[in-house]
């Protein structure tokens, strides 16, 4: 195959496709929403007969402990694609909407209209669950998407689409509005982020070798977060019971998962409290500590945390735990180790509450929640196309929204300047 040639045609078909897909009405993307999950639970069995395939070649390729748990595809995985799919079909559709309507002196009114970008490249590992949810997210947003999943998951890709074209098709609609691109040869990947002339913007889901790889490379606006350096801040003024559930939860709910709380902050006062409990908890669960002296103190069985501890995304049951002496001293940890993606404050005191929103620069943050909340599905997107650390454009979980961009519109009765 050649590479080049083959990657071209791609987005030949989908700049075409896309300009079919920003005059699609809303009923038209609704129905292959629902058409495609309707066929996802269809066939539910053959999807995880291809996702154990993936996942034996894998096993025996030797992937690590990490991309195994974002490749393996669950009966439950699947019944979340399809109700995901639904749920994006129940969003009011962003596409053409108009804003900020005001007159001007001059008697034309001026106001926003919401499009879609055009053309998305979506480049991930493992995750066989982001061909369904980038698929829907690009379709209701009127989109052309080009999905270059990793070679991993290449079984249960292409199966999934399969049914979103069988969707399309349903619906009316171009099936080169969405494209999973066939071939693993990593050239295609380079193509790709170069290929401004067809492709608006690149979104790439995985490690962050492959993060920096397309960010430096790319010749395409890129939507992306390196790593995901997730807090959990226990205030002295937080609930034990509350502060044990939430840094359990964050810590153990998934391992692999950007989202995943991997530094611990406590206050110093209530660290004799807290500590010996949590660390109970995280040892039953075989979660390796890594604590700063103080927390040795408390909590003898900690190996002793290193400076590269807190600037580590481990994915992994491994916890870096810091005891600090208010929150001020919490909030400089988390903004000079953090990666700006979700962090986390456990406290009643509602002032601190607010402060700690206000002082951390970071894309999600949460009081009283667990880490892992920080997801599309959960944040009521219907599902992600990624998560953005980016200040410009979009900023956390990118759903329908992020996926379109606001152009100038005037409406005038005749008017010329003089």
């Amino acid at each position: 195959m050649d590479i080049k040639q083959y990657m071209n045609e791609l987005g030949r078909a989908a700049r075409k496709a896309s300009r079919l897909m920003a005059r699609a009405d809303t009923n038209a993307k609704n129905t292959a929403l629902n058409a495609i999950a309707d066929a996802i639970e269809r066939e539910a069995e053959a999807l995880l007969a291809a996702n154990a395939a993936d996942l034996a070649a894998a096993r025996a390729g030797g992937l690590d402990a990490a991309l195994l748990d974002r490749l393996a595809l669950t009966p439950k995985g699947v019944a979340s694609m399809a109700e995901g799919l639904r749920q994006i079909a129940s969003l009011p559709d962003p596409v053409g909407e108009m804003s900020d309507f005001a007159y001007r002196p001059s008697g034309i009114q001026v106001g926003k209209m919401r499009v879609p970008l055009g053309v998305i490249g979506i480049i991930y590992e493992a995750r066989p669950n982001v061909t369904a949810d980038a698929a829907g997210l690009c379709l209701k947003s009127g989109n052309a998407a080009i999905l270059r999943g990793g070679s991993e998951a290449s079984r249960c890709n292409q199966a999934i689409a399969a049914l979103v074209k069988e969707g399309l098709r349903s619906a009316g609609l171009p099936e080169a509005a969405v494209q999973v691109v066939e071939t693993t040869d990593r050239a295609a990947v380079g193509e790709l982020i170069t290929m401004s002339e067809y492709v608006d913007v690149i979104v790439p889901r995985g490690g962050k070798g492959l993060i920096e790889r397309i960010s430096r490379e790319a010749r395409v606006p890129v939507i992306k977060h390196l790593d995901g350096i997730c807090h959990v801040y226990i205030d002295d003024e937080a609930d034990p019971d509350k502060a044990l559930r939430i840094a359990d939860n964050a810590k153990t709910h998934r391992y692999g998962t950007c989202n995943t709380m991997e530094t611990l902050l406590v206050n110093e006062n209530v660290a004799e409290l807290i500590l010996p409990p949590l660390a109970a908890i995280y040892a039953a669960k075989g979660v390796e500590l890594r604590g700063c002296p103080r927390t040795r103190d408390i909590v003898p069985a900690a190996l002793a945390a290193s400076e590269d501890d807190w600037r580590t995304e481990y994915l992994a049951p491994i916890l870096a735990i810091r005891v600090v002496d208010d929150l001020d001293a919490a909030i400089a940890h988390i903004n000079e180790y953090g990666s700006h993606h979700t962090d986390a404050i456990v406290s009643e005191n509602y002032s601190k509450a607010r402060r700690f929103l206000r002082e951390v620069d970071s894309a999600s943050v949460m009081v009283n929640a667990s880490t892992r909340f920080a997801d599309g599905f959960e944040y009521g997107l219907g599902a992600e196309i990624g998560i953005s650390t980016d200040k410009i454009h979009a900023r956390g979980p990118v759903g329908l929204d992020g996926l379109t961009s606001q152009k100038w519109i005037v409406l005038g009765d005749g008017q010329v300047r003089a």
